[in-house]
Protein backbone atom coordinates (compact mmCIF):
# COMPACT_ATOMS: atom_id res chain seq x y z
CA UNK A 1 0.00 0.00 0.00
CA UNK A 2 1.21 3.50 -1.21
CA UNK A 3 2.04 5.97 1.34
CA UNK A 4 -0.54 8.20 -0.08
CA UNK A 5 -3.38 5.10 0.51
CA UNK A 6 -1.77 5.23 4.17
CA UNK A 7 -2.39 8.70 4.70
CA UNK A 8 -5.97 8.83 2.82
CA UNK A 9 -6.68 5.66 5.05
CA UNK A 10 -5.99 7.11 8.09
CA UNK A 11 -8.20 10.36 7.37
CA UNK A 12 -11.07 8.07 6.63
CA UNK A 13 -10.33 6.48 10.37
CA UNK A 14 -9.98 9.69 11.79
CA UNK A 15 -13.27 10.93 9.80
CA UNK A 16 -15.06 7.96 10.80
CA UNK A 17 -13.92 8.05 14.41
CA UNK A 18 -15.18 12.15 15.14
CA UNK A 19 -18.40 11.23 13.12
CA UNK A 20 -18.92 8.45 15.41
CA UNK A 21 -17.76 10.40 18.50
CA UNK A 22 -20.80 13.29 17.12
CA UNK A 23 -23.03 10.22 16.83
CA UNK A 24 -22.46 9.60 20.08
CA UNK A 25 -22.40 12.80 22.06
CA UNK A 26 -25.55 13.50 20.21
CA UNK A 27 -26.96 10.25 21.05
CA UNK A 28 -25.74 11.03 25.18
CA UNK A 29 -27.21 14.47 24.71
CA UNK A 30 -30.65 13.53 23.19
CA UNK A 31 -30.78 10.39 25.81
CA UNK A 32 -30.06 12.99 28.92
CA UNK A 33 -32.57 15.43 27.51
CA UNK A 34 -35.03 12.71 27.09
CA UNK A 35 -34.38 12.09 30.49
CA UNK A 36 -34.75 15.67 31.44
CA UNK A 37 -37.92 15.34 30.15
CA UNK A 38 -39.03 12.97 32.10
CA UNK A 39 -37.89 14.25 34.92
CA UNK A 40 -39.41 17.37 34.57
CA UNK A 41 -43.18 18.10 36.32
CA UNK A 42 -43.87 21.48 36.39
CA UNK A 43 -43.00 24.70 34.62
CA UNK A 44 -40.63 26.94 36.39
CA UNK A 45 -41.99 29.92 38.52
CA UNK A 46 -42.18 33.34 36.77
CA UNK A 47 -40.14 35.96 37.70
CA UNK A 48 -41.51 38.66 39.45
CA UNK A 49 -41.44 40.91 36.04
CA UNK A 50 -43.11 38.26 33.88
CA UNK A 51 -45.66 37.91 36.13
CA UNK A 52 -46.48 41.81 36.21
CA UNK A 53 -46.26 41.67 32.54
CA UNK A 54 -48.52 38.63 32.24
CA UNK A 55 -51.52 40.33 34.40
CA UNK A 56 -51.01 43.46 32.14
CA UNK A 57 -51.26 41.85 29.19
CA UNK A 58 -54.76 40.08 30.62
CA UNK A 59 -55.80 43.35 31.84
CA UNK A 60 -55.51 45.12 28.50
CA UNK A 61 -56.30 42.39 26.15
CA UNK A 62 -59.38 40.60 28.21
CA UNK A 63 -60.57 44.12 29.84
CA UNK A 64 -64.61 43.52 29.98
CA UNK A 65 -63.91 39.95 31.67
CA UNK A 66 -61.98 41.35 34.82
CA UNK A 67 -64.28 44.16 35.31
CA UNK A 68 -66.53 43.81 38.75
CA UNK A 69 -69.99 43.94 36.12
CA UNK A 70 -69.61 42.03 32.80
CA UNK A 71 -72.28 40.94 29.79
CA UNK A 72 -73.53 37.73 30.04
CA UNK A 73 -71.29 35.86 27.40
CA UNK A 74 -74.16 34.35 25.80
CA UNK A 75 -77.10 36.08 24.36
CA UNK A 76 -80.56 35.97 25.88
CA UNK A 77 -82.16 38.18 24.08
CA UNK A 78 -84.04 41.30 25.63
CA UNK A 79 -85.93 39.82 28.75
CA UNK A 80 -89.53 41.32 28.85
CA UNK A 81 -89.75 42.43 32.51
CA UNK A 82 -92.47 44.07 34.29
CA UNK A 83 -90.33 47.05 35.93
CA UNK A 84 -92.06 49.88 37.59
CA UNK A 85 -88.80 51.64 38.84
CA UNK A 86 -87.37 54.88 36.70
CA UNK A 87 -83.60 52.21 36.63
CA UNK A 88 -82.95 49.06 37.64
CA UNK A 89 -80.13 46.29 37.28
CA UNK A 90 -80.03 42.39 38.05
CA UNK A 91 -76.10 40.40 38.61
CA UNK A 92 -75.21 37.50 39.63
CA UNK A 93 -72.88 38.51 42.44
CA UNK A 94 -70.96 35.67 41.94
CA UNK A 95 -69.34 36.36 38.83
CA UNK A 96 -70.81 40.07 38.39
CA UNK A 97 -72.72 38.89 34.98
CA UNK A 98 -75.91 41.20 34.70
CA UNK A 99 -78.73 39.16 33.89
CA UNK A 100 -81.15 42.75 33.23
CA UNK A 101 -81.17 46.56 33.11
CA UNK A 102 -83.50 49.26 32.57
CA UNK A 103 -81.80 52.82 32.53
CA UNK A 104 -79.26 51.36 34.65
CA UNK A 105 -76.77 54.76 34.40
CA UNK A 106 -79.35 57.14 35.21
CA UNK A 107 -77.87 59.27 37.50
CA UNK A 108 -80.22 59.50 40.95
CA UNK A 109 -79.73 60.10 44.40
CA UNK A 110 -79.31 57.07 46.81
CA UNK A 111 -81.06 58.53 49.72
CA UNK A 112 -80.54 55.78 52.58
CA UNK A 113 -78.90 53.33 50.28
CA UNK A 114 -75.50 55.60 51.01
CA UNK A 115 -75.27 54.19 54.25
CA UNK A 116 -74.23 50.86 53.07
CA UNK A 117 -70.79 53.38 52.23
CA UNK A 118 -70.79 53.99 55.56
CA UNK A 119 -71.35 50.53 56.72
CA UNK A 120 -68.24 49.52 54.09
CA UNK A 121 -65.94 51.92 56.15
CA UNK A 122 -66.95 50.89 59.64
CA UNK A 123 -66.23 47.57 58.49
CA UNK A 124 -63.13 48.20 57.12
CA UNK A 125 -62.05 49.63 60.21
CA UNK A 126 -62.85 46.85 62.06
CA UNK A 127 -61.50 44.08 59.71
CA UNK A 128 -58.17 46.61 60.07
CA UNK A 129 -58.61 46.35 64.15
CA UNK A 130 -59.21 50.08 64.62
CA UNK A 131 -62.52 49.59 66.31
CA UNK A 132 -64.39 46.89 67.66
CA UNK A 133 -68.14 45.53 67.53
CA UNK A 134 -68.80 45.64 71.26
CA UNK A 135 -66.33 48.89 71.89
CA UNK A 136 -68.45 51.53 73.41
CA UNK A 137 -69.24 54.54 71.63
CA UNK A 138 -69.73 58.38 72.94
CA UNK A 139 -72.52 59.71 71.15
CA UNK A 140 -71.95 63.45 70.21
CA UNK A 141 -74.45 66.28 70.05
CA UNK A 142 -74.92 65.81 66.05
CA UNK A 143 -75.85 62.52 66.27
CA UNK A 144 -79.01 62.74 69.07
CA UNK A 145 -82.14 62.27 67.30
CA UNK A 146 -83.21 65.79 68.60
CA UNK A 147 -80.84 67.30 66.59
CA UNK A 148 -81.63 65.38 63.01
CA UNK A 149 -83.34 67.50 60.39
CA UNK A 150 -87.29 66.86 60.55
CA UNK A 151 -88.60 63.63 58.86
CA UNK A 152 -85.11 61.70 59.45
CA UNK A 153 -85.39 57.72 59.74
CA UNK A 154 -84.14 57.43 63.52
CA UNK A 155 -82.73 54.50 65.73
CA UNK A 156 -83.65 57.36 68.17
CA UNK A 157 -80.19 58.17 70.00
CA UNK A 158 -80.03 60.40 72.92
CA UNK A 159 -77.72 62.14 75.28
CA UNK A 160 -76.12 60.41 77.85
CA UNK A 161 -76.70 56.40 76.03
CA UNK A 162 -74.35 53.94 76.37
CA UNK A 163 -74.56 51.93 73.29
CA UNK A 164 -71.84 49.98 71.12
CA UNK A 165 -70.49 49.93 67.70
CA UNK A 166 -72.82 47.03 67.16
CA UNK A 167 -75.88 48.29 67.59
CA UNK A 168 -74.96 51.74 65.92
CA UNK A 169 -74.34 49.36 63.02
CA UNK A 170 -77.92 47.24 63.59
CA UNK A 171 -79.65 50.89 63.89
CA UNK A 172 -78.09 52.04 60.22
CA UNK A 173 -78.87 49.06 58.23
CA UNK A 174 -82.08 47.92 60.37
CA UNK A 175 -83.82 51.12 61.41
CA UNK A 176 -81.70 52.93 58.28
CA UNK A 177 -81.00 55.79 60.98
CA UNK A 178 -79.90 58.92 60.00
CA UNK A 179 -79.18 59.79 64.27
CA UNK A 180 -76.81 56.32 63.54
CA UNK A 181 -74.96 57.19 60.52
CA UNK A 182 -73.86 60.61 62.23
CA UNK A 183 -72.79 59.16 64.86
CA UNK A 184 -70.64 56.81 63.50
CA UNK A 185 -69.23 59.38 61.04
CA UNK A 186 -67.63 61.37 64.23
CA UNK A 187 -67.09 58.38 65.93
CA UNK A 188 -65.05 56.79 62.90
CA UNK A 189 -63.39 60.13 61.27
CA UNK A 190 -63.72 62.80 63.89
CA UNK A 191 -66.05 65.05 61.61
CA UNK A 192 -68.53 64.61 58.78
CA UNK A 193 -66.43 65.94 56.47
CA UNK A 194 -63.56 63.56 57.18
CA UNK A 195 -65.68 60.69 57.05
CA UNK A 196 -67.11 61.94 53.35
CA UNK A 197 -63.30 61.85 52.47
CA UNK A 198 -63.12 58.43 53.11
CA UNK A 199 -66.79 57.27 51.41
CA UNK A 200 -66.01 59.40 48.21
CA UNK A 201 -62.42 57.94 48.17
CA UNK A 202 -63.90 53.85 48.35
CA UNK A 203 -65.89 55.29 45.32
CA UNK A 204 -62.87 56.81 42.86
CA UNK A 205 -60.74 53.58 44.50
CA UNK A 206 -63.73 51.58 43.04
CA UNK A 207 -64.02 52.91 39.74
CA UNK A 208 -67.32 54.63 40.69
CA UNK A 209 -67.24 57.66 38.71
CA UNK A 210 -70.60 58.81 39.03
CA UNK A 211 -70.71 58.05 42.75
CA UNK A 212 -70.62 61.37 45.28
CA UNK A 213 -71.70 61.81 48.99
CA UNK A 214 -71.51 64.83 50.61
CA UNK A 215 -72.75 63.11 53.83
CA UNK A 216 -72.92 59.79 55.59
CA UNK A 217 -76.88 59.40 55.93
CA UNK A 218 -78.15 60.05 52.25
CA UNK A 219 -80.21 62.62 53.80
CA UNK A 220 -79.30 64.90 50.89
CA UNK A 221 -79.93 64.99 47.41
CA UNK A 222 -76.83 66.23 46.54
CA UNK A 223 -75.73 62.43 47.15
CA UNK A 224 -75.20 60.53 44.24
CA UNK A 225 -75.30 57.31 42.32
CA UNK A 226 -76.65 54.99 39.67
CA UNK A 227 -78.21 51.86 39.61
CA UNK A 228 -74.99 50.44 37.97
CA UNK A 229 -72.13 52.04 39.97
CA UNK A 230 -74.47 51.33 43.51
CA UNK A 231 -74.95 47.34 41.89
CA UNK A 232 -71.14 47.18 41.54
CA UNK A 233 -70.37 48.19 44.72
CA UNK A 234 -72.59 46.07 46.81
CA UNK A 235 -71.20 43.02 44.87
CA UNK A 236 -67.70 44.24 46.04
CA UNK A 237 -69.48 44.69 49.90
CA UNK A 238 -70.72 41.43 49.80
CA UNK A 239 -67.35 39.44 48.64
CA UNK A 240 -65.17 41.53 51.26
CA UNK A 241 -67.77 41.28 54.34
CA UNK A 242 -69.93 38.27 53.56
CA UNK A 243 -70.76 37.97 57.64
CA UNK A 244 -72.44 41.61 57.76
CA UNK A 245 -75.85 39.95 56.38
CA UNK A 246 -76.79 37.63 58.67
CA UNK A 247 -75.21 40.13 61.49
CA UNK A 248 -77.66 43.06 59.93
CA UNK A 249 -78.97 43.25 56.95
CA UNK A 250 -81.27 40.13 57.55
CA UNK A 251 -82.34 40.71 60.94
CA UNK A 252 -86.06 41.39 61.29
CA UNK A 253 -86.18 44.33 63.74
CA UNK A 254 -84.76 46.18 66.29
CA UNK A 255 -85.67 47.49 69.92
CA UNK A 256 -83.63 50.89 71.20
CA UNK A 257 -82.77 51.72 73.57
CA UNK A 258 -83.20 48.67 76.14
CA UNK A 259 -82.06 49.24 79.74
CA UNK A 260 -78.40 48.57 79.12
CA UNK A 261 -78.00 51.30 76.89
CA UNK A 262 -79.02 54.33 79.55
CA UNK A 263 -77.46 56.38 81.51
CA UNK A 264 -77.06 55.17 85.18
CA UNK A 265 -80.01 56.82 86.97
CA UNK A 266 -82.07 56.63 83.95
CA UNK A 267 -85.10 53.93 83.26
CA UNK A 268 -87.01 52.85 80.66
CA UNK A 269 -90.01 54.72 80.72
CA UNK A 270 -92.67 56.39 78.04
CA UNK A 271 -92.30 59.39 76.71
CA UNK A 272 -94.09 61.86 74.44
CA UNK A 273 -92.75 62.87 71.23
CA UNK A 274 -95.57 64.29 69.72
CA UNK A 275 -93.55 67.83 70.28
CA UNK A 276 -90.41 66.27 69.08
CA UNK A 277 -87.49 64.88 70.55
CA UNK A 278 -85.83 65.26 73.76
CA UNK A 279 -82.44 65.21 74.53
CA UNK A 280 -82.70 61.73 76.84
CA UNK A 281 -84.85 59.13 74.83
CA UNK A 282 -85.81 56.87 77.55
CA UNK A 283 -88.69 54.92 75.92
CA UNK A 284 -87.45 51.56 74.11
CA UNK A 285 -89.04 51.55 70.21
CA UNK A 286 -88.72 48.61 67.96
CA UNK A 287 -88.44 48.94 64.14
CA UNK A 288 -89.44 46.22 61.54
CA UNK A 289 -86.86 46.48 58.83
CA UNK A 290 -87.15 48.70 56.38
CA UNK A 291 -86.27 45.97 53.53
CA UNK A 292 -90.66 44.95 52.66
CA UNK A 293 -89.33 41.62 51.42
CA UNK A 294 -87.62 39.94 54.20
CA UNK A 295 -89.15 37.09 55.04
CA UNK A 296 -91.32 37.45 52.41
CA UNK A 297 -89.15 36.62 49.29
CA UNK A 298 -87.76 33.01 49.52
CA UNK A 299 -83.58 33.42 50.00
CA UNK A 300 -83.95 37.20 50.57
CA UNK A 301 -81.44 38.53 53.41
CA UNK A 302 -80.69 41.84 52.47
CA UNK A 303 -80.02 44.84 51.51
CA UNK A 304 -80.82 48.26 52.27
CA UNK A 305 -83.47 50.60 51.18
CA UNK A 306 -83.75 54.67 50.51
CA UNK A 307 -86.14 57.15 49.80
CA UNK A 308 -86.20 60.82 49.79
CA UNK A 309 -88.83 63.18 47.50
CA UNK A 310 -85.54 63.29 44.85
CA UNK A 311 -84.66 60.00 44.64
CA UNK A 312 -88.22 58.19 44.64
CA UNK A 313 -88.45 54.96 46.28
CA UNK A 314 -84.78 52.56 45.73
CA UNK A 315 -83.99 48.81 47.08
CA UNK A 316 -80.38 46.88 46.91
CA UNK A 317 -82.42 43.77 47.42
CA UNK A 318 -79.94 40.21 47.53
CA UNK A 319 -80.76 37.11 48.28
CA UNK A 320 -79.45 33.20 48.31
CA UNK A 321 -80.87 29.94 46.99
CA UNK A 322 -78.64 26.85 47.25
CA UNK A 323 -75.43 28.04 45.76
CA UNK A 324 -76.63 31.09 43.94
CA UNK A 325 -77.06 34.50 44.61
CA UNK A 326 -78.33 37.20 42.74
CA UNK A 327 -78.55 41.37 43.53
CA UNK A 328 -80.92 44.05 42.39
CA UNK A 329 -80.78 47.52 42.63
CA UNK A 330 -83.97 49.61 41.64
CA UNK A 331 -83.91 53.63 41.75
CA UNK A 332 -86.73 56.01 41.41
CA UNK A 333 -89.21 53.90 42.12
CA UNK A 334 -92.94 55.36 42.34
CA UNK A 335 -95.12 55.90 45.02
CA UNK A 336 -97.14 59.19 46.38
CA UNK A 337 -96.68 57.36 49.85
CA UNK A 338 -94.51 54.80 52.15
CA UNK A 339 -97.06 51.81 51.34
CA UNK A 340 -97.43 52.85 47.93
CA UNK A 341 -93.65 52.64 47.34
CA UNK A 342 -93.13 49.40 49.48
CA UNK A 343 -95.81 47.97 47.38
CA UNK A 344 -93.28 49.19 44.28
CA UNK A 345 -90.48 47.79 45.87
CA UNK A 346 -92.27 44.41 46.64
CA UNK A 347 -93.33 44.06 43.09
CA UNK A 348 -90.07 45.30 41.24
CA UNK A 349 -87.73 43.39 43.58
CA UNK A 350 -89.94 40.14 43.43
CA UNK A 351 -90.25 40.09 39.33
CA UNK A 352 -86.58 40.10 39.14
CA UNK A 353 -85.34 37.70 41.83
CA UNK A 354 -87.97 34.82 40.69
CA UNK A 355 -87.44 35.44 36.87
CA UNK A 356 -83.26 35.21 37.81
CA UNK A 357 -84.21 32.27 39.81
CA UNK A 358 -86.29 30.75 37.36
CA UNK A 359 -83.97 31.00 35.03
CA UNK A 360 -80.07 30.87 35.84
CA UNK A 361 -78.14 28.85 38.22
CA UNK A 362 -74.20 29.15 39.45
CA UNK A 363 -72.22 26.26 38.13
CA UNK A 364 -68.77 26.11 40.08
CA UNK A 365 -65.54 26.38 38.11
CA UNK A 366 -62.66 26.66 39.90
CA UNK A 367 -60.41 26.98 37.08
CA UNK A 368 -57.47 28.23 39.04
CA UNK A 369 -57.14 25.44 40.17
CA UNK A 370 -55.82 23.36 37.07
CA UNK A 371 -52.27 23.47 36.01
CA UNK A 372 -53.05 22.54 32.45
CA UNK A 373 -49.02 21.96 31.61
CA UNK A 374 -47.73 21.06 28.13
CA UNK A 375 -44.39 19.66 27.10
CA UNK A 376 -42.51 22.55 24.86
CA UNK A 377 -39.80 21.12 22.39
CA UNK A 378 -37.09 23.22 20.82
CA UNK A 379 -37.49 26.21 23.22
CA UNK A 380 -35.77 27.61 26.12
CA UNK A 381 -37.49 25.81 28.39
CA UNK A 382 -39.12 22.38 28.62
CA UNK A 383 -42.65 22.63 30.11
CA UNK A 384 -44.88 25.78 29.92
CA UNK A 385 -47.94 26.28 32.13
CA UNK A 386 -50.91 27.58 30.66
CA UNK A 387 -53.68 29.45 32.14
CA UNK A 388 -57.40 30.75 31.18
CA UNK A 389 -57.20 34.44 29.83
CA UNK A 390 -59.48 35.11 33.04
CA UNK A 391 -61.59 32.81 35.52
CA UNK A 392 -64.04 32.50 37.61
CA UNK A 393 -65.08 30.60 40.35
CA UNK A 394 -69.26 30.25 39.30
CA UNK A 395 -70.28 30.27 35.46
CA UNK A 396 -73.94 31.70 35.23
CA UNK A 397 -75.89 28.59 33.82
CA UNK A 398 -79.14 29.65 31.69
CA UNK A 399 -81.96 26.68 31.78
CA UNK A 400 -81.48 25.27 28.54
CA UNK A 401 -82.09 21.77 29.68
CA UNK A 402 -85.11 20.57 32.08
CA UNK A 403 -86.95 23.01 34.33
CA UNK A 404 -85.16 22.52 37.59
CA UNK A 405 -81.75 24.13 39.08
CA UNK A 406 -80.75 20.58 39.23
CA UNK A 407 -81.52 19.31 35.92
CA UNK A 408 -79.69 22.51 34.34
CA UNK A 409 -77.09 22.19 36.10
CA UNK A 410 -76.49 18.01 35.15
CA UNK A 411 -76.37 19.14 31.51
CA UNK A 412 -73.18 21.43 31.96
CA UNK A 413 -69.75 20.25 30.40
CA UNK A 414 -66.57 21.84 30.94
CA UNK A 415 -63.92 20.72 28.22
CA UNK A 416 -60.40 21.46 28.66
CA UNK A 417 -58.40 21.37 24.98
CA UNK A 418 -54.60 21.20 25.25
CA UNK A 419 -52.31 21.32 22.43
CA UNK A 420 -50.08 17.84 22.22
CA UNK A 421 -47.36 19.93 22.48
CA UNK A 422 -45.31 23.21 22.02
CA UNK A 423 -43.03 23.96 19.30
CA UNK A 424 -40.09 26.40 19.70
CA UNK A 425 -40.60 30.52 20.40
CA UNK A 426 -43.82 31.24 22.41
CA UNK A 427 -45.01 34.54 22.67
CA UNK A 428 -46.53 35.40 26.46
CA UNK A 429 -49.85 35.81 26.21
CA UNK A 430 -50.64 33.64 23.34
CA UNK A 431 -53.22 31.42 23.25
CA UNK A 432 -52.54 28.08 23.10
CA UNK A 433 -56.04 26.18 23.82
CA UNK A 434 -59.25 26.90 25.43
CA UNK A 435 -61.85 26.09 27.74
CA UNK A 436 -65.08 25.32 26.48
CA UNK A 437 -68.14 25.57 28.64
CA UNK A 438 -71.54 23.66 27.12
CA UNK A 439 -75.15 22.46 28.40
CA UNK A 440 -77.38 20.58 26.77
CA UNK A 441 -75.14 20.55 23.62
CA UNK A 442 -75.31 24.73 23.64
CA UNK A 443 -71.65 26.46 23.82
CA UNK A 444 -72.03 29.26 26.21
CA UNK A 445 -68.58 30.09 26.54
CA UNK A 446 -65.03 29.68 25.28
CA UNK A 447 -62.35 30.92 27.71
CA UNK A 448 -58.81 30.96 25.92
CA UNK A 449 -55.80 29.34 27.52
CA UNK A 450 -52.85 31.43 26.97
CA UNK A 451 -49.35 30.96 28.04
CA UNK A 452 -48.13 32.64 31.10
CA UNK A 453 -44.56 33.40 29.66
CA UNK A 454 -42.60 33.81 26.59
CA UNK A 455 -40.15 30.60 25.11
CA UNK A 456 -37.36 31.10 23.08
CA UNK A 457 -36.10 28.94 19.62
CA UNK A 458 -33.43 26.65 21.00
CA UNK A 459 -30.35 26.39 19.15
CA UNK A 460 -29.42 23.70 15.89
CA UNK A 461 -28.77 20.76 18.19
CA UNK A 462 -31.69 20.99 20.42
CA UNK A 463 -33.64 21.57 17.06
CA UNK A 464 -32.33 18.31 15.72
CA UNK A 465 -32.61 16.51 19.10
CA UNK A 466 -36.41 17.50 19.95
CA UNK A 467 -37.10 16.45 16.42
CA UNK A 468 -36.44 13.02 17.67
CA UNK A 469 -37.71 13.79 20.82
CA UNK A 470 -41.24 15.25 19.50
CA UNK A 471 -41.71 11.91 17.54
CA UNK A 472 -41.38 9.65 20.32
CA UNK A 473 -43.32 11.76 23.11
CA UNK A 474 -45.77 11.74 20.79
CA UNK A 475 -45.62 7.41 19.83
CA UNK A 476 -45.49 7.10 23.52
CA UNK A 477 -48.97 8.99 24.09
Amino acid sequence: MSENENKNLNIKKILLAAFALIILSFISFTAARAFSFEKTQDAASLTSEEAFDLTQFLLSNYPEEHQTLKKLPYNIGEPQLDIWAKSAILIDVSNGNILYQKNADSIIPPASMTKLFAMYVVEEEIAAGRFSYDQLIPLPPESWACNMPPHSSLMFLGKDQRVTMEELLLGLSICSGNDAAYALAYTVSGTMEAFVERMNLVAADLGLANTHFVESSGYSEENQTTAREMAEFAAIYLRRHPDSLHRFHSVLDFTYPKQKNLAPGDHIQSQDFTKGFPQKITMPITQANTNPLLGKLEGCDGLKTGYIDESGYNLALTAVRGETRFLSVTMGGPGNSVSEGQAGRVHDGTELMEWAFNNFADYPLELKVHPYLVRSFNASQKMIRLIPAFTEHTFTVPYVSGNTMAENLDSVRVEVQLPDYCWGAVEQGSVQGKITISAAGYILQEIPLVADRSLTSGNVLIYISDIMLSKIFMFNR
